[in-house]
């Protein structure tokens, strides 16, 4: 599936390898437009829409592997066939993914606060409120919120969701396709069981960088194995005082973290 991107930077880079970013469930490449830019200095910066997501397209696939290969196609359009690679939570169990499958489309893997792992995180309270949101009714933002509050209190959680909502002259719509984001929820939060307990052969060996926020449990002592079984070079940072979306709560360390590590 071609998928949408947006793209900081010349074609030149600064001279740096171009960078692939890929975001979370839910997410969309803008949500990652001023730490794009930032990066953009010394690189070319290609920050896509994951499938069934903002402006891409929909499938009922939404398997890890089939998210790789999307990734693999803009490695292949937008820079030349090999780019560094970042993927936070659902964009980094893809990138993972790609790593494994497709090694030589990646010079450096960054991983933002996911593992190899299948969690019991569950997104689906989340998702069953956007379904069942009634759009005709929603003129503004607000009225979305209001109808959101009962089945998802967080107040931070609901804007963040409310970016997925387009207010057209037709009507309300979410851009992501809320049907197969339900539908293959387990995938979601799974890992594929093709990608687990690999030959040694089939690991990936290239640097990799593991970034976990310090109030996150998402890449706690339980899930480090699996990371070190599958990428035997990856180091693990963590980022003090963040959560879950770590480039949100803690951006200057964060995009310090990723520069270090890239220009290292």
């Amino acid at each position: 599936m071609r998928l949408e991107r947006d793209v900081f930077g010349d074609d030149e880079g600064g001279g740096g390898t171009a960078l692939l970013v890929a975001h979370g469930l839910l997410g969309a490449a803008r949500n990652w437009g001023a730490l794009a830019r930032r990066m953009a200095r010394s690189r070319r910066v290609v920050a896509v829409d994951m499938r069934n997501h903002g402006r891409s397209g929909w499938s009922d696939d939404v398997g890890y592997p089939a998210m790789a290969e999307d990734l693999a196609r803009v490695v292949e359009e937008e820079c030349g066939g090999r780019a560094d690679v970042l993927g936070h939570s659902m964009g980094g169990k893809a990138a993972m993914a790609l790593a494994l499958t497709r090694p030589e489309t990646i010079s450096r893997l960054i991983v933002a606060d996911i593992a190899p792992v299948a969690y019991t995180h569950s997104h689906t309270d989340t998702l069953e409120a956007m379904a069942e949101l009634d759009l005709s009714v929603v003129t503004r933002r607000s009225d979305a919120d209001a109808q959101l509050a009962a089945k998802v209190p967080d107040a931070g959680l609901r804007s963040f969701v409310l970016q997925n909502l387009a207010l057209t002259p037709e009507g309300a719509r979410w851009r992501p396709n809320i049907a197969a984001l339900r539908a293959g929820h387990a995938s979601l939060v799974g890992w594929p069981e093709e990608l687990s307990d690999l030959p040694d052969g089939a690991l990936y060996f290239g640097d990799a960088l593991f970034l976990r926020g310090a109030r996150s449990d998402y890449v706690d002592g339980a899930a480090l194995p699996a990371v070190e079984a599958l990428f035997p070079a990856a180091r693990v940072e963590t980022l003090a005082d963040a959560g879950h979306w770590l480039h949100a709560d803690q951006p200057g360390p964060f995009l310090a973290a990723v520069e270090r590590f890239l220009d290292g």
